[in-house]
């Protein structure tokens, strides 16, 4: 525990603040101190600008690594896009994608869903068959 934040437990316990004010200087304590190197908001905030894919493999004893790195700009246009595809097409598009194993439904696609995922994923690890792969996914 910090001083400052022992501190303001120290006045609550004292009877010199309430608790409701000892609430809000914990919470000013919080928005003025940047967030430690191993937190996961250590990300800085603001407009992410790539979705990366990080997949580390160890095959016949050889590492490999694909290193996917997407401009998020392009699938906000390309969610933008699919706005503007008529319903019979998108219909269709769904059809082959579903006889192709991607179970995705274009008609779904909004924009205000791209940008909370986006908003929201800080880091996701995939556990995935292979016990000596990794796969990453994150926005930076």
């Amino acid at each position: 525990m910090n001083e400052q934040r022992k501190a303001i437990l120290d006045m609550l316990a004292e009877g010199k603040i309430t608790a409701a004010e000892a609430e809000q200087l914990i919470a000013a304590l919080g928005r003025d101190q940047p967030p430690s190197a191993s937190s996961p908001d250590a990300r800085p905030k603001g407009k992410a600008k790539y979705l990366r894919v990080l997949v580390d493999t160890v095959e016949d004893g050889e590492p490999g690594l694909v290193n996917i790195r997407v401009p998020l700009q392009l699938l906000r246009a390309g969610v933008q896009l699919a706005a503007l595809i008529p319903a019979q097409a998108l219909d269709r598009a769904n059809t082959e994608l579903g006889k192709s194993g991607v179970p995705i439904d274009l008609t779904q696609l909004k924009p205000e869903q791209l940008e909370a995922l986006v908003e929201h994923l800080d880091e996701l690890t995939l556990d995935i068959d292979q016990p000596d792969a990794k796969v990453r996914i994150f926005c930076e």
